[in-house]
């Protein structure tokens, strides 16, 4: 039996060999945006498709003909949409849920299958590091009974995808927003949370909260004229 984990970040990378430890089966690491077609999913014929991360538009030829499992950092219908993380800490967010759901046209709006809580504490790679754990089990406990999905219940709320000029830390008031700014865009292909003067970028990361003060190291660069 064929199962697909469809994630273009490679933090994810792991859950396939992990799976295949604990289930029967063959687990396929799909990362471009062009394996997850029509023509290359059919000759695989996967049971099911579970896609922690995918920044691109599913096809609506593959949801509609395979079973796609999306996986979502929040409590839906609160916050469908992008960034999620980072808007939920920049509202005082510190705990979440991880949503199992159908994938269908309106963007993170399907029945769900299940949730699961993640702590949103710690920097933003430690917080997905911590989550592809949890989808990893949540894979696992779907393989082994999947559920019937509920559709969701509740107003929606949508969040925005964050811009790069949405970390700039000119206008927080408090060290406790400095601190969390920082924090929740520091991962790997992130922008960093900055300030910036008349000629010079600074980029903030491995910040520690002291109670009246914070460290972090700073990366600090030449503005492009």
């Amino acid at each position: 039996m064929n199962y697909i984990i469809a994630a273009n970040h490679e933090r994810y990378s792991a859950i396939p060999e992990n799976l295949s430890k604990r289930l029967d089966g063959n687990f396929i690491f799909l990362k471009e945006k062009e394996e997850l077609s029509y023509k290359k999913l059919k000759e695989i014929n996967p049971r099911y498709i579970f896609i922690p991360h995918w920044s691109y538009i599913i096809p609506e030829e593959v949801y509609s003909n395979f079973k796609c499992i999306i996986f979502h950092m929040t409590d839906l219908p609160f916050g469908r949409g992008g960034s999620p993380l980072q808007n939920l800490i920049s509202r005082g967010i510190y705990d979440t849920k991880i949503s199992a759901i159908k994938c269908v046209k309106e963007i993170d709006a399907g029945p769900v299958y299940m949730k699961e809580p993640l702590s949103l504490y710690g920097t933003a790679e430690e917080i997905y590091l911590r989550s592809a754990k949890i989808i990893e089990d949540m894979i696992y406990k779907m393989i082994i009974d999947f559920p019937t999905p509920v559709e969701q219940i509740g107003e929606a709320v949508q969040f925005n995808r964050r811009k790069p000029s949405d970390g700039n830390l000119e206008d927080l008031e408090s060290l406790e927003k400095v601190f969390d700014y920082i924090r929740m865009l520091d991962a790997k292909g992130y922008p960093k949370a900055y300030i910036e003067t008349k000629h010079f970028i600074f980029e903030f990361q491995r910040a520690s909260f002291r109670g009246n003060s914070i460290l972090a190291d700073v990366i600090i660069k030449r503005k492009e004229m």
